[in-house]
């Protein structure tokens, strides 16, 4: 990594602050031929390592920027090589103009992930933190940020240094004992050894179970809305949002294909699908989006089963019930502001997950008779 490389580090848009960042063997000769003080006696190559300092950005004799400069020397920085971040106002152009007198002055532009790959490569970082990196910058939730800034932290990498640890320890011993039998014995040892091994598996166990929790948590909770036409999907969809993102009418079949949306409940985001109405139809377009309702209810981390209360159970609700065996479901019998034609209690008799009564009209959580539009998710460990 011989070359000097260069970009803008914060998001390409207006703003107060914009921050450059240089990194390489160059990277201290690049800003000395740009940078001078209000002086211009400072010589920014001599000054001590992780300092700031007030100046401009010169293009030529031309004035580009007024900045902050900070200075970073190897290897205590991001990437471990010599590292400067110009810090100038946010508005795009000035972020494009002193990027560009970076480039003129010797350094190239840098990669997508360059920074992270070159903070792997020199020992920085391990895979995992570098992985944890965008997921601190993507994170859509407060679960998400924390998980990201523990494996950030090393939490998945020290983990696997224990059990790495314990297993070179046996190996040795082993090897040991082979070499030496005589003043190493292994006696009463398999029985030890297939403790230890126990103890490790258990650890790798879970280390793998929590990789999909990790996902969940970052990507957020895939849930999609089933039922059949006309029991209040969409309304339903619309009422978690608080926006009118859906089309909403009396006519059965009106959502034919796949809206997504995301939502945060208490820290968690939900990638919440609504979709076609489960029956049997000869419309070719909406037996399309009935083949994608089943198709994501099969993916789903959680399905919210809407029940039209006032319409009695047909053969389209107990295919939907059986779709929802051996998942995490919650059934929502909507539509209580109508006269019932089938109960909770009927309901309840057929499937096994939570049954709660609810009005996607009257926005109302019938237990409590919240009207937080949430609130039937949050009252109960669901997920």
């Amino acid at each position: 990594m011989n070359t000097t490389i260069a970009a803008i580090s914060t998001a390409v848009s207006a703003s107060g602050i914009g921050i450059i960042r240089i990194s390489g063997p160059e990277a201290m000769d690049v800003i000395s031929r740009i940078y001078r003080s209000k002086g211009g006696k400072k010589k920014i190559k001599e000054v001590p390592t992780h300092t700031i300092h007030y100046g401009y950005i010169y293009d030529g004799e031309e004035a580009v920027d007024e900045v902050l400069v900070m200075v970073m020397r190897a290897p205590k920085t991001f990437t471990g090589e010599d590292t400067v971040e110009i810090d100038c106002h946010g508005g795009v152009y000035a972020m494009n103009r002193v990027l560009e007198t970076v480039l003129k002055n010797g350094a190239k532009i840098a990669g997508p992930g360059e920074f992270t790959k070159r903070a792997f490569l020199n020992g920085r970082l391990d895979l995992s933190q570098a992985e944890a990196v965008m997921d601190v910058i993507q994170a859509k939730n407060e679960y998400a940020l924390k998980s990201s800034l523990s494996q950030l932290k090393g939490s998945v990498l020290t983990s696997i240094k224990e059990i790495r640890s314990s297993i070179l320890y046996h190996i040795a011993y082993i090897e040991s004992a082979l070499d030496d039998p005589e003043h190493i014995s292994l006696d009463g040892y398999p029985e030890q050894l297939l403790k230890v091994v126990k103890i490790q598996e258990k650890k790798m166990d879970h280390l793998i179970a929590t990789a999909s929790d990790g996902k969940m948590i970052r990507e957020g909770i895939r849930t999609v809305i089933l039922g059949k036409p006309n029991a209040g999907k969409s309304s339903m969809l619309n009422l978690l949002t608080g926006e009118n993102r859906a089309i909403v009418t009396d006519i059965a079949g009106t959502t034919r294909d796949v809206l997504e949306e995301y939502i945060n409940l208490h820290g968690i985001t939900l990638k919440m699908a609504d979709t076609a109405g489960i029956r049997q139809t000869e419309d070719v377009v909406e037996k399309i989006g009935v083949g994608k309702a089943k198709e994501l209810a099969k993916d789903a981390d959680l399905i919210l089963y809407v029940v039209d209360s006032s319409t009695s159970l047909d053969e389209n609700d107990h295919e939907i019930m059986k779709m929802l065996e051996g998942k995490k479901a919650i059934v929502l019998y909507n539509k209580t502001d109508l006269d019932p034609a089938v109960t909770t209690e009927d309901i309840r008799a057929l499937v096994s997950h939570p049954v709660i009564p609810v009005s996607a009209k009257e926005e109302t959580d019938r237990r409590t008779g919240r009207t937080d539009p949430k609130a039937f998710l949050s009252g109960g460990n669901h997920f």
